[in-house]
């Protein structure tokens, strides 16, 4: 798996765009409709930051900022580290240990095309274990 490239894990991944004026109340309502921890701000087609569950808590709520008043270039992280689609996913995750952050967007011609995060590393693995949960609960079933 860690071996892939990005574009194999990130198809799994929905993108969420979103503009720089779009309220922070905007775009949680749009990250909890998909079920996604983060969203990428562009300008046009080019990335200019990210806004994470993780900058709701700390750079919204925990300061006491208006969701519906405040946008997102007032407490997204500008400029964020990015990865190239035929990159592969191990490198990813190293860029996203070596930073401290869980998701990172998949430019290509400096367009974003995806977003990975670390949860996909153990998607695949959590599946199996869930599978082999469910086979051995059936078998106890029928026994």
């Amino acid at each position: 798996m860690f071996g892939q490239p990005v574009s194999r894990v990130m198809e799994r991944r929905k993108l969420l765009l979103a503009s720089a004026q779009t309220s922070v109340g905007k775009a949680a309502k749009m990250m909890a409709s998909k079920q996604v921890g983060a969203v990428l701000v562009v300008e046009g087609e080019r990335l200019v930051g990210i806004f994470t569950e993780r900058d709701a808590l700390f750079r919204v709520l925990a300061r006491g900022l208006a969701p519906e008043e405040t946008p997102l270039a007032a407490v997204m992280t500008p400029d964020p580290k990015t990865i190239a689609p035929d990159k592969s996913f191990g490198h990813a995750l190293l860029l996203m240990h070596e930073g401290g952050f869980r998701h990172l967007p998949v430019v290509e011609n400096g367009k974003p095309v995806g977003i990975v995060s670390a949860r996909d590393a153990l998607d695949p693995d959590l599946e199996e274990f869930v599978a082999e949960e469910r086979r051995r609960k059936y078998l106890q079933e029928t026994r």
